[in-house]
């Protein structure tokens, strides 16, 4: 398992244990992580698992597709630090990454 902190907007922080290979989105949405809304399944559609990862930890993840990139053009609050969650797997190397979920997923 995988620990991951997830940082709601309102600044309450849910530590969830996330099973190794599956997505960081689908482990907020089966412990009903608010912010997260996957409304594509995790195909990377949709832009509504968006996520500002802590800088920290932003090495340790793979790097960034061109489609990732493009659903990531269409929400409201882009930083350097954002990644859609549905492109994240849980690992070893991840054990402890903490992420912020944005005021709204559009």
């Amino acid at each position: 398992m995988t620990k991951v902190a997830y940082i709601e907007s309102d600044g309450t922080r849910r530590d969830v244990d996330v099973e190794e290979g599956e997505s960081l989105m689908d482990g907020a949405l089966d412990n009903l992580v608010p912010g997260i809304d996957g409304d594509c399944g995790g195909v990377c559609a949709c832009a509504t698992c968006h996520v500002h990862v802590d800088p920290e930890w932003l090495d340790k993840l793979p790097p960034m597709d061109a489609t990732e990139d493009a659903m990531l053009e269409l929400t409201d609050d882009r930083n350097e630090n954002s990644r859609l969650c549905c492109q994240i797997k849980a690992s070893p190397e991840l054990d402890g990454i903490i992420v912020h979920t944005p005021t709204g997923q559009h």
